[in-house]
C-alpha cells in the first residue's frame, strides 16, 4: 500500500495540483501532475466521487489506485504531486485496466522518468 508520507492530505495541495498541474485524461481516470521542485518523494492523492458508486465500490477503487501508485512510486520524479480522479467507469474496471490508464498518463506527463 501507499504509506502516509507518499499521500497528499491537505485540501490546498489537491486544489493546487488540479488547478495548476498538467492533466491527462482517459476512460477511467483523469491524472493531474505538478512538479514542486522540492527534494522529497512524490505524493499521490485520490478523488473518488459518489458518481463512481456506493461506499464499498469507491473504497475498492481507492485501494486499487493506491496499489498501482505504490508500484509506480520509484519511477515518478522527486518533488512531484499527483492527483488521480476516478471516473464512473473505474467502478467496473479491473486493476490491470486501472494500472494501464495510470501508467499511460504518468508516462505522458513525465516522459523522461516514467515508463510502463
Amino acid at each position: 500500500m501507499l504509506a502516509r508520507p507518499f499521500r497528499l492530505t491537505r485540501g490546498s495541495d489537491y486544489r493546487l495540483v488540479v488547478r495548476r498541474g498538467s492533466r491527462c485524461g482517459g476512460a477511467r481516470v483523469v491524472t493531474s501532475m505538478l512538479s514542486t521542485g522540492e527534494s522529497r518523494a512524490a505524493r499521490f492523492g485520490f478523488i473518488i466521487s459518489k458518481q463512481v458508486g456506493t461506499a464499498v465500490v469507491r473504497n475498492t477503487v481507492r485501494r486499487r489506485l493506491k496499489a498501482v501508485c505504490a508500484e509506480a512510486l520509484p519511477r515518478v520524479p522527486q518533488g512531484t504531486d499527483v492527483v488521480i480522479r476516478a471516473l464512473p467507469a473505474s467502478a467496473t474496471a479491473s486493476i490491470g485496466e486501472l494500472r494501464a490508464d495510470v501508467h499511460r498518463c504518468l508516462g505522458r506527463l513525465a516522459p523522461t522518468e516514467v515508463t510502463s
